[in-house]
């Protein structure tokens, strides 16, 4: 059965039947809340919170904000699964997904409140970390509708059109921090409350599924927590994606954790310019971004193949680190952005095309496994800040060496899709 509904250009559809094919207009407004999201979330890792703990603890910035990215890292790899779970298994009238999309948006923005106005390291430690559970409740339900709304001869367009999302998200979110440089609770909130707006209009008019308890198979406790195992046998595909997933934006993770340290201790830049010149590496990153996603999901759709772009996605990421790590000024730390920009937006459009399509229960569980699948973006948010200081003491604090061993780790990631059978 089939219920059109006017102004979005899709249909809502029970889960087995045949999905229709998507109209522009849900494709824009479905983009425009995943690129509020990552506005409301990236905005502080790229900037503020680096920002807020040199305020904090001036004396040991770099240690405290590694403490601070990975036990945030630890509360979003928890947060996106079980959050997706719970959307899957959501009986609201107001549908599976909605209402973590809404109540994630609001605590999220109540997180970064406490983050901007900590007295203290604990304080904003917590706060942070209330943030990463609230946005990736956001994060897991909507990813899950792109499988939940979008047919599979489509995905690789609309996933294109959402790996633009991110760069676009990490570019307005540094523009709106470079005009607001008087106040650090409007540098947190302004962000949010934008990304909150563009959440509300998929909001209003997504065709959410709505199921009866009636419908759901019974759980007991056990069932929940053993649902949260994937066979790294049987599911092997999963598996093999994952990695590289997780290799990927391991090496992506060092570049938005160290970035305004690389800018101020390597090149010298001043603390009051690193805004503006991360806005202007964004905007590089970002532009390449979204050409490269968007024909990369368009090509791969035409050609029905999955794999070979992603293979060579991310080793052109690799590189873009490299190219990083050997700069001498700010003009060839561009020149890697770019490169970035060209892998990252070839790699997120069709590697989220591609796992979609090998999900091991696409009908019943989609948000909570792709809540794991983003386990992979969530535990590098945790490796690279971990790393970091060690790769930094041994190299007697060259960056140099942090970006050499990033590209490196990236490239593997490519090395990893390799062994996928149940995706050309």
């Amino acid at each position: 059965m089939v219920e059109s509904v006017a102004g979005i250009g899709v249909a809502a559809v029970r889960a087995g039947d045949e999905l229709p094919r998507v109209r522009p207009s849900f494709v824009f407004v479905y983009a425009l809340a995943y690129a509020g999201v990552w506005l409301a979330l990236l905005t502080p890792m790229l900037v503020t919170i680096a920002l807020r703990v040199r305020q904090l603890s001036p004396e040991n910035a770099a240690g405290q904000l590694a403490l601070v990215l990975g036990v945030g890292a630890f509360f979003a790899l928890l947060g996106n699964p079980v959050f997706g779970r719970w959307s899957d298994r959501t009986t609201s009238r107001f549908g599976m997904r909605r209402p973590w999309l809404i109540g994630g948006m609001l605590c999220g923005m109540a997180s970064l409140a406490i983050v901007a106005l900590a007295p203290n390291i604990p304080v904003l430690l917590l706060g942070w970390c209330l943030s990463q559970l609230a946005f990736n409740a956001v994060l897991a339900a909507i990813v899950a509708v792109l499988p939940d709304q979008v047919p599979e001869s489509q995905r690789g367009t609309v996933a294109g059109v959402l790996g633009i999302c991110m760069p676009i998200g990490q570019v307005s979110g540094t523009f709106l921090v470079q005009s607001l440089p008087t106040s650090m609770l409007m540098m947190f909130l302004t962000p949010a409350i934008v990304g909150s707006i563009a959440v509300l209009f998929l909001v209003a008019l997504l065709p959410d599924r709505r199921q009866l308890p009636s419908q759901l198979p019974a759980s007991t406790l056990r069932d929940f927590l053993r649902s949260f195992w994937l066979n790294p046998v049987q599911q092997s595909d999963f598996a093999w994606a994952w990695l590289s997933r997780l290799l990927l934006v391991t090496g992506t993770a060092f570049l938005t954790t160290y970035q305004s340290y690389y800018l101020i201790d390597k090149l010298g830049y001043d603390v009051a310019e690193v805004p503006g010149l991360i806005f202007k590496s964004m905007l590089v990153q970002a532009s390449m971004v979204v050409i490269s996603s968007l024909l990369g999901g368009r090509f791969s759709d035409a050609t029905g193949r999955r794999k070979i772009f992603v293979i060579v996605a991310a080793a052109v990421y690799g590189s873009g680190l490299w190219t990083i790590a050997a700069a001498g000024d700010y003009a060839a730390v561009l020149i890697g952005m770019a490169l970035t920009g060209v892998g990252q937006g070839v790699y997120f459009a069709v590697d989220l095309a591609l796992v979609t399509q090998i999900l091991p229960n696409r009908k019943l569980d989609a948000a909570k496994d792709l809540g794991m699948f983003n386990i992979a973006n969530a535990l590098p948010q945790s490796i690279a800040p971990a790393l970091g200081p060690v790769i930094l003491w041994l190299s007697r604090g060259d960056y140099t060496w942090l970006f050499i061993v990033a590209g490196s780790i990236a490239l593997l990631s490519s090395i990893a899709i390799l062994p996928l059978k149940g995706v050309r």
